[in-house]
């Protein structure tokens, strides 16, 4: 990863073998120079001789590789032992380069993009009062869905939800078949099969947060399709028994079952895809955490897969 090869590296500094582009500022080299006040990988070192215990930083440098310069960024870890009445320091380089990198664009994104979902909400708030229009208010409609939908994404990137707050009102069954009906119509993964919708209790009123609903059932619906093939159909339906509402999306292909177990756990996935594996855990976490239902699912050979949302109506 450094470029250095098989040359000898023992007797270096760390910044000299990472090829720091401040370790030749000063005759004395890495550790001297003004700006290894701030260096993570000094400070740790220092921290955890002086105090004698394990001490951690992050180390961000600029190293020069032939002819180019790169910025790198390091977890480092290090930790005193005694040897033989010995001290030694290990120390331990973790690269975190692209993580860090994936966390600023993250940052960056959801900025910006929340800044643009502002202007197209008023925007549209606008076109939907002077318009009048049934198209203006399915605009207006739509950029309100979309920024929750940002939110709610924002809030399952940084890791939990314990800061959400869903937006209670009252819906109705047709509603949510109405947005799934319009989102699957002309989605690529439905392309040659179909979606069988059981309307039964379509005009039941629920009160709930619709946003995140929608997201838990699009995400069944979504796995459903994948896992189908040729012109096979995805089922959805709901079940009623007293003053709990359940919410049902079937397909007839079957998990198998040395995979079942972790289904719903964050970033396992059957795909080969980098960035897959928060579909189901996302179902779990919105369904339960902030809905206070229950996500679940049975899959077996004869009967398909199946997976429910259960919320109270």
């Amino acid at each position: 990863m450094l470029g250095i090869g098989d040359q000898q590296q023992l007797g270096l500094r760390p910044g000299e073998i990472l090829q720091c582009t401040y370790a030749r500022d000063e005759p004395s080299g890495c550790g001297t120079t003004r700006q290894c006040r701030s260096c993570g990988a000094a400070v740790a070192m220092v921290t955890s001789l002086a105090e004698n215990r394990p001490a951690e930083r992050v180390c961000v440098l600029r190293s020069k590789q032939g002819n180019s310069e790169v910025d790198l960024a390091f977890k480092v870890h290090a930790h005193p032992i005694t040897m033989e009445g010995r001290r030694f320091l290990l120390l331990f380089l973790q690269d975190i380069t692209r993580l860090q990198q994936l966390a600023a664009l993250e940052r960056s994104f959801f900025h910006d993009v929340n800044n643009l979902m502002s202007v197209l909400v008023g925007a549209s708030e606008l076109l939907a009062l002077n318009e009048e229009s049934p198209l203006a208010l399915t605009i207006h409609k739509a950029a309100l869905r979309l920024q929750h939908e940002i939110t709610i994404q924002r809030y399952i990137s940084e890791g939990g939800v314990s800061n959400y707050t869903p937006t209670w009102r009252i819906t109705t069954p047709r509603e949510i078949f109405a947005e799934l009906r319009s989102f699957f119509g002309s989605h690529p993964a439905a392309h040659g099969k179909s979606l069988s919708i059981d309307d039964r209790f379509d005009q039941l009123q629920i009160r709930t947060d619709i946003s995140l609903v929608l997201r838990i059932l699009s995400n069944m619906i979504l796995n459903a399709f994948e896992a189908i093939t040729g012109e096979d159909e995805v089922r959805l339906w709901l079940e009623k028994d007293e003053d709990l509402l359940t919410f049902c999306v079937w397909n007839s292909s079957v998990i198998p079952k040395d995979l079942r177990s972790r289904i719903f756990q964050r970033n396992f996935s059957t795909k080969q895809q980098e960035g897959r594996g928060t579909g189901t855990f996302s179902m779990k976490l919105l369904g339960e955490n902030i809905l206070g239902g229950q996500v679940d699912f049975s899959s077996s050979t004869g009967e398909g897969t199946l997976f429910t949302l259960t919320i109270t109506c």
